[in-house]
């Protein structure tokens, strides 16, 4: 007898509905030869810190007499329900049915049927290998997607479980990894601030790169600059000239005299070249390409379109999603010939095209591009949104394969004046749109005067005003293709036709370039979303105050969590994956990263300290009221603010932590030591100087009398 363990209950149906018939069963699906039993996702959750370093007794809440937290063995428990406090019954229930049918005495083989990812892998072998007795035989269902078609297929094809154990090492550690860093330093963060701050190794690059684009915005100045151009007509139609000269806001009479210079000049039109040429279409979608598009044209946030495209593979009319390539395995050649086959019966124009931009098996990890199946969705039957998800995909495949080229008359007119500077204007005119019929596509008409070779241009140069830009808002497209590689340059990851050289892209996926992953990038935006540090409106993401202050803490509390540090981390999973470097090597470069921040500081000069000690510490008595300061979100604050008293220090001024140490001398002395490293908003200028009480707050005292 052979147990089937699907990931979800969805795709334990679809599987049966492949294999034939089954009969409902309590927790399980029954048929001749083999028992169909499913999860409900994720049904086991690492344990918390209390399993491993209980709390000392008397001790309620966080604490960090039990921190840092670094679990010799990690150790997996039922998943909690109200916020940790019970284990979910029907999660209990789930698990004992599957046990049973483990241990069941005609069950001779076990297949994992988790999604085709490493998460998949890993929450059905943590279910199997908790409830397994003794060992039986394992094999691994692997489905691309979920057609009966295929289903029937892979099942026929299985491999051992064992040839996937390297996705499932690289699965636990990135699990454990990402445990140790979101439990460590949430727990570290909130006790030192008061606040909850979710710190993750993924999460908080996410945050920081939408607060650093926000905050280059908000201080950007704007500076004026001149350009110089001539529009002109010459034969009845405008040529317009663009020189690459620019001079600064103050060099008006330069950009003059410069303008004087050109026009003087013979403008001439020294070669035109036209030719036709057959444009490519874009290439088929990765997750994070098609929720690039779908978040620019429909405004669909990642974790909106992620839901839509997984029900329509759940349904069986998409691949399977998760996908960080857009390319095709070369062993699926036959397969796309079915399903064009089928394109060809609707009437579309499609042919099989055996080329290297499209079939690649180097640039390829786990999973093809996002194509259609087979199987065609009555249209009548998906939601606006559905069919604007899969008519996306779609009409790309289409593109991809169509067999009608798509043809351009494209323009080149090269005007020289005089000695001084070239003109290259290009234009390009549609003439047979071939694929652009079924799929978008950013080439438009441009339209070029109707020059010849030797004729003489009409100018007038003039200097144009114009204004540096501030950078523009993080957007989804941008955002994605900064996580997928945080080392290119933006405009070089905006590429997205056929002819663009992707080969740097993938050699940075396969290496483990990437901030999270194409299957946990999305829950992971839509978590800071949710925690409201950030906000998405149409598909423009923004900074929110809570963001600012999570990133602005981290700073001061010397958390470095930023791209370099998550990315190796990232190539670190990518060796575990490769069978190059084992899990509790990987883990062990976390544990060595985070326990940078649990280690003891150094005793500093009291001038040069930074230390502002954790949420309710008590640094001394108020001088209005006696009351206890304590250690506020903020800053230092007397405990008696409901009685009215007002007092407060705060714990960051111009840019300068005051620590406790200070505090406590000045509520004792009046007045801190000389604390160095102050910067003057107004100037941006450092200086140094004391803080002497003054009233309900300090001011700055520039005396060199140290009491």
């Amino acid at each position: 007898m052979v147990l089937i363990i699907a990931e979800k209950p969805s795709l334990a149906r679809n599987i049966a509905a492949g294999l034939g018939d089954f009969r409902r069963r309590d927790g399980y699906l029954e048929g001749e030869n083999c028992l169909i039993s499913w999860a409900f996702g994720h049904l086991f959750s690492l344990a918390d810190i209390e399993h491993y370093n209980p709390r000392p007794e008397g001790e309620r809440g966080w604490t960090m007499k039990n921190l840092p937290c670094f679990p010799k063995e990690f150790s997996y428990e039922l998943r909690r329900a109200d916020g940790g406090k019970t284990v979910d019954d029907g999660v209990v229930k789930q698990y004992k049915t599957i046990e049973m049918l483990c241990n069941r005495e005609d069950v001779d083989l076990i297949v994992n049927a988790g999604d085709a990812d490493r998460e998949g892998e890993i929450i059905v072998r943590t279910c199997v290998n908790k409830a397994l007795r003794t060992p039986k035989a394992q094999k691994r269902l692997w489905l691309p997607d979920q057609t009966p078609e295929t289903v029937r297929a892979a099942f026929s094809e299985m491999k051992d479980e064992v040839e996937y154990d390297n996705l499932a090492s690289e699965g636990y550690a990135r699990t454990y990894i990402d445990w140790l860093y979101g439990v460590n330093l949430t727990r570290l963060a909130t006790l030192r601030t008061g606040t909850l701050l979710r710190v993750g190794r993924v999460i908080v690059p996410i945050v920081r790169a939408i607060y650093d684009r926000d905050m280059a915005i908000r201080n950007f100045k704007p500076e004026k600059y001149y350009s110089i151009a001539s529009k002109e007509e010459t034969g009845g139609e405008v040529v317009e000239l663009q020189s690459k000269l620019k001079f600064d806001g103050k060099e008006h009479d330069k950009a003059l005299a410069k303008c004087a210079e050109y026009n003087a000049r013979e403008a001439r039109v020294t070669d035109v070249k036209r030719k036709k040429d057959t444009l490519s279409p874009g290439k088929l979608y990765s997750l994070s390409k098609l929720q690039n598009v779908l978040g620019k044209k429909y405004k669909m946030s990642m974790a909106q379109s992620l839901e839509i495209v997984q029900k329509l593979y759940e349904e069986g009319y998409l691949t399977y999603p998760r996908t960080n390539s857009e390319y095709l395995a070369t062993a699926e050649k036959g397969k796309v010939r079915k399903i064009l086959d089928n394109c060809a019966k609707l009437g579309y124009p499609v042919v099989f095209k055996d080329k290297k931009t499209i079939f690649d098996d180097s640039k390829i990890e786990s999973h093809s591009a996002i194509t259609p199946t087979y199987k065609i969705p009555d249209k009548s039957k998906l939601s606006e949104l559905e069919m604007q998800v899969y008519s996306t995909v779609f009409r790309r495949f289409i593109a991809v394969f169509c067999s009608e080229d798509c043809v351009a008359q494209k323009v080149e007119i090269t005007v020289q004046v005089g000695d001084l500077e070239t003109f290259v204007l290009k234009g390009m005119t549609i003439l047979e749109k071939g694929w652009m019929k079924y799929d978008d596509a950013s080439q438009k008409d441009k339209l070029l005067p109707s020059l010849s070779k030797g004729d003489i241009v009409n100018i007038d140069f003039k200097p144009v005003e114009k204004e540096t830009a501030p950078p523009k808002h993080h957007t989804i497209e941008s955002l994605n293709n900064y996580l997928k590689n945080p080392f290119r340059e933006e405009k070089a990851m905006a590429e997205d036709t056929v002819g663009a050289d992707d080969a740097e892209e993938y050699r940075a996926m396969l290496d483990g370039v990437e901030l999270g992953t194409e299957a946990t990038r999305t829950g992971i935006i839509d978590n800071a979303r949710k925690s409201g540090y950030i906000q998405l409106k149409k598909d423009v993401y923004t900074i929110l105050p809570d963001g600012e202050y999570l990133i602005e803490s981290l700073d001061r509390m010397n958390i470095s969590m930023d791209k370099f540090k998550t990315s190796e981390m990232g190539r670190a999973l990518k060796r575990v994956f490769r069978g190059e470097m084992p899990i509790d090597d990987a883990v062990g470069l976390a544990v060595g990263e985070i326990s940078r921040y649990f280690a003891p500081t150094p005793e500093l000069p009291i001038e040069e300290d930074t230390d502002t000690g954790f949420f309710g510490d008590v640094v001394g008595k108020c001088p209005l009221c006696s009351a206890e300061v304590r250690r506020t979100k903020y800053g230092y604050g007397c405990s008696a603010y409901k009685e009215g008293c007002k007092f407060r220090v705060g714990a960051y001024i111009c840019g300068r932590s005051i620590s406790k140490r200070n505090v406590s001398l000045m509520l004792e002395s009046g007045r801190t030591s000389v604390i160095r490293g102050f910067v003057s908003k107004r100037t941006g200028k450092s200086f140094d100087a004391a803080l002497r009480l003054e009233g309900e707050s300090c001011v700055f005292d520039f005396s060199t009398n140290n009491q």
